[in-house]
């Protein structure tokens, strides 16, 4: 076979792969669901450090064509066991279809490079719905967060990412149960 012949072969068998994959992807309807769970983050000084004990709360929803997603995290660092030093952080997104199957686009998403506004879109990939939120800060110095949701047996797997420029700053992971449709 030739090299034409052979490009042209397995360019057809990633199509078929990609169009595959997108075919078994779920409806965002599958995630609709309140999920309660914990996990632990890391960061690169956490070979030195500890690691930080996290509660997480997640609710997706209908929201118009798309879907309403509110998640809150609750720190728990330092202190004593009695008594523990705990921070709460709570969000919430709605997103709206692009056109393209499986892609949405946060209703409030803006320009990164034109301000204050973030960047922020989903998409769902097999079982996993995987949200982006991108800001650019003064210097062009972009921050990247990732939020993976798998669905599992009974719930979902949570592995949310944090980097700056290129460089891993946080990793957190977690396993949450479905408690509510």
């Amino acid at each position: 076979m030739g090299r034409v012949a052979a490009g042209l072969a397995g360019g057809a068998a990633m199509l078929a792969a990609t169009l595959a994959m997108a075919a078994d992807a779920l409806s965002i309807k599958a995630f609709f669901g309140t999920y309660q769970g914990g996990g632990v983050s890391e960061n690169r000084d956490s070979v030195y450090f500890s690691t930080t004990a996290r509660d997480f709360d997640v609710t997706i929803g209908p929201a118009g064509e798309g879907f309403r997603i509110a998640w809150t995290s609750v720190l728990r660092r330092g202190g004593t066991p009695e008594k523990p030093e705990m921070r709460r952080n709570s969000a919430a997104r709605t997103l709206s279809p692009t056109g393209r199957p499986g892609v949405y686009r946060c209703d409030d998403s803006g320009d990164p490079l034109a301000g204050d506004k973030v960047l922020c879109w989903a998409r769902i990939g097999g079982r996993t719905l995987s949200m982006y939120l991108m800001a650019v800060n003064e210097d062009g110095v972009y921050e990247l967060q990732q939020y993976d949701r798998t669905l599992s047996g009974s719930g979902m797997t949570l592995v949310f990412k944090s980097m700056r420029d290129g460089d891993e700053l946080r990793t957190v992971t977690g396993q949450l149960v479905k408690t509510a449709k």
